[in-house]
């Protein structure tokens, strides 16, 4: 079953067992594949890899304000709840990322492949790692391996 299709099913069931949170997240990821698929300039077809990365965007974006309702404390709890839980439920869409012993293995890897010996070619290898892992690791976790690797 296409991702697309399964998130309408999602939100069929969830509307009819009145469980609100479920129906929230996944109207805000059809809101998002909707804008997506109307931008300005789109031309794609909207395949499983499209939906995913519209999932993986939203996952990040409310991982960077999990952190924020995380610093206010007591106030931001009943936020951070609710973030908490959209997250989980993103996360059963997408691929499982690497752990840090297998991204730290691949990274060493890659660094041999490419020679890179020099700190200031990170980005280099940066590239390399996301076009034949993206979902799967993040840019950063990368970039800083990669610059412990080569100090």
């Amino acid at each position: 079953m296409a991702l697309e299709q399964e998130l309408s099913d999602t939100l069929t069931r969830a509307i009819k067992e009145k469980d609100q949170r479920t129906a929230d997240v996944v109207r805000m990821l059809k809101s998002r594949l909707q804008e997506r698929r109307t931008a300005k300039g789109f031309t794609g077809t909207v395949d499983d890899a499209l939906v995913r990365e519209v999932i993986g965007a939203y996952r990040k974006q409310l991982q960077k304000a999990l952190a924020e309702f995380e610093k206010v404390g007591a106030r931001g709890a009943e936020q951070a709840a609710q973030l908490r839980f959209d997250i989980a439920f993103c996360e059963r869409y997408l691929p499982k990322g690497l752990d840090e012993a297998a991204l730290r293995a691949l990274v060493q890897d890659r660094l041999a492949a490419l020679g890179i010996t020099d700190p200031k070619q990170a980005g280099r290898l940066v590239g390399d790692v996301m076009k034949t892992h993206k979902g799967q690791v993040e840019a950063a976790d990368v970039k800083r391996i990669a610059e412990e690797l080569l100090k």
